[in-house]
């Protein structure tokens, strides 16, 4: 889930505003776009926007593996586990995480005991909340919600430009 209850709230209320909707009759349709803008923004910039916390599956092997959401703010645990019975935590001892300065997160395990994969759990997003987000990254999901709001019963053609314009300076492009 790109997008909480709580920044939900603030970015319906933008794009309300923006379409000048001032009844609560079509909140869960702007709802639905909103979570649809954020989604899209998410993939377009390679970065968790609001701060959440996520879970990723990785193998147990013992070379650093970077986690797919960044920026990472915090590796809060991680958990063994095993081809048959209950995920147990790993002992720290176990295992190295690192957050490097591009906030990508790596962990590896040194020691995997029973443990065949991993589950690292771990906070992720630029902001803490919508009204955090660098003002750019939030107009262009409000744009782009209110675009497909506009164009819901027909091709709306792709997004607007002024989108990709707005969140083009913080794309972040992985090679390799």
């Amino acid at each position: 889930m790109p997008i909480g209850n709580a920044a939900l709230e603030g970015a319906r209320e933008e794009v309300k505003a923006w379409l000048r909707l001032e009844t609560s009759h079509e909140d869960a349709l702007v709802d639905r776009l909103v979570r649809s803008a954020i989604g899209f923004g998410e993939g377009f910039i390679g970065q968790a926007l609001v701060v959440r916390e996520e879970t990723q599956r990785l193998s147990a092997g013992c070379e650093w593996q970077r986690l797919n959401l960044t920026p990472v703010r915090a590796i809060t645990n991680v958990m063994g586990v095993p081809a048959e019975g209950p995920v147990f935590p790993m002992p720290s001892a176990n295992y190295g995480v690192d957050i490097d300065a591009n906030g990508d997160g790596w962990v590896r395990v040194i020691e995997p005991g029973a443990a065949g994969r991993i589950d690292v759990i771990f906070s992720t997003g630029l902001a803490l909340d919508w009204a955090g987000l660098p003002e750019a990254i939030r107009q262009g999901a409000v744009r782009l919600a209110a675009h497909m709001f506009t164009h819901r019963d027909g091709d709306g053609g792709g997004p607007p430009a002024a989108v990709s314009a707005l969140w083009r300076p913080w794309r972040r492009m992985r090679l390799g």
